[in-house]
């Protein structure tokens, strides 16, 4: 409880990523016929062939693809811990229909999920693929401006992994030293093919498993209350960054700054640009200045 935390809640698809926008081809779109459309959409179409393949072939979507869950512990009070090193995942009669016996099948799938997740894609694919997957990154990354590799520098500056300048006594960057950093994602997109999406565009090593949440079926706003729930303190402060409305209403409904990401060309934020020193900024909008003592931020905390 006395510990000082920040919590990223991120959005994925057009914040983390661009996916969606280069298959409809609304990304070359905005910028008035300087990228090749027909590019862009390839290029998804390829992302999308491989995240659907590894759900498929590592992660049991072909099997349980209809039993989206909110995030990978959501079952665990039916997980029995049972040894899975012979488990016949083919033949253990899973579902149709999600009773207990089958919230423990489903459960066990998602402890293998876990596993893979935390093994990393390069313990999943074998050499041809892994070649083929860093080809696309680049590709991808290239096209789109350095988008996908400045998301995921931004994430590591908020996780506190990587500095460009050591932090002097008194600066801002010494009072941000002093907490605990978190990535959480919380996207509106499915489960499974969210995690296989984090594993491809290389966001695993600042966002665990569990700290990802499908929003799909329950919405936004019960996400975010779990993460506050699950993380909230005296000394914990929050921050919302993504595209859409619903986790805009979310994080003003839970009083938390929220950062509005726009992928349209020379906007206020967006990938190359949003840094952790920008967030700062928010952070400090509501909470105040971070100081030792930090009165104003339990003040506003205890408000919320």
């Amino acid at each position: 409880m006395d510990k000082k935390l920040k919590v990223y809640i991120w959005d994925m698809d057009e914040t983390l990523i661009l996916l969606k926008s280069l298959l409809t081809g609304t990304y070359a779109e905005a910028f008035n016929g300087l990228k090749d459309v027909k590019n862009g959409v390839n290029l998804g179409k390829l992302w999308e062939n491989h995240i659907l393949k590894l759900c498929d072939t590592q992660f049991f979507y072909d099997q349980i693809e209809s039993f989206n869950q909110p995030y990978l512990d959501f079952l665990n009070q039916y997980d029995d811990g049972a040894d899975l090193s012979g488990y016949n995942f083919s033949q253990d009669g899973f579902g149709p229909l999600l009773d207990d016996l089958n919230k423990r099948k489903l459960a066990y799938r998602h402890r293998v999920v876990a596993e893979k997740y935390r093994k990393g894609l390069r313990n999943i694919l074998n050499q041809d693929l892994i070649r083929l997957w860093e080809s696309l990154y680049d590709l991808t990354d290239t096209y789109t401006e350095r988008w996908l590799s400045s998301a995921r520098a931004c994430l590591e500056q908020c996780a506190g992994r990587r500095r460009d300048t050591p932090p002097s006594a008194n600066s801002d960057d010494a009072r941000d030293a002093a907490f605990e950093h978190i990535n959480v994602l919380v996207t509106s997109g499915p489960l499974i093919p969210s995690l296989a999406k984090c594993l491809f565009f290389r966001l695993d090593n600042m966002i665990t498993c569990n700290n990802v949440y499908s929003s799909l079926d329950v919405g936004k706003p019960q996400c975010f209350t779990w993460i506050k729930e699950r993380f909230g303190g005296p000394n914990v402060q929050f921050c919302a960054i993504g595209d859409g409305w619903e986790e805009c209403e979310a994080a003003e409904s839970m009083k938390w700054p929220f950062v509005q990401i726009d992928p349209q060309p020379n906007s206020l934020h967006r990938f190359p640009g949003l840094n952790s020193g920008e967030l700062k900024h928010y952070f400090s909008i509501v909470y105040g200045d971070d100081d030792d003592d930090n009165e104003d931020s339990r003040k506003t905390e205890e408000l919320l």
